[in-house]
């Protein structure tokens, strides 16, 4: 298996680990976004609390230039950490959430 389908098996394997945790308030569904011919990957929450409207990504993470991009992670452990503990590299990590200016004093790729 090349690096990048297998980068597709880990994002999957973490959201689809993320999605297992249903959330403790209102009425409020889990949903797992895969296009793996756009490589987007995405874990979003839809629903209603009450009066409020719930909608938008838990996590969404792309696959560009060979390289994972953690586009948003609202995860209280870390998307990045998971995936290092399943033996993606560092340097295949982009934290996309931070300018590209603040990349380069991460322990991660800048792009």
């Amino acid at each position: 298996m090349d690096s990048i389908e297998n980068y597709r098996e880990l994002v999957k394997q973490v959201i689809r680990r993320h999605a297992q945790h249903n959330p403790t308030f209102g009425d409020v569904r889990i949903e797992t976004i895969f296009d793996e011919q756009q490589d987007h990957y995405e874990l979003i929450e839809t629903g209603w609390n009450d009066f409020d409207r719930i909608e938008g990504a838990v996590i969404h993470i792309d696959i560009i230039n060979d390289k994972i991009w953690i586009q948003h992670d609202g995860t209280e452990y870390g998307v990045a950490r998971e995936l290092e503990e399943l033996g993606v590299p560092r340097h295949d990590i982009v934290l996309g959430f931070h300018s590209p200016h603040k990349r380069q004093f991460t322990d991660y790729a800048v792009g």
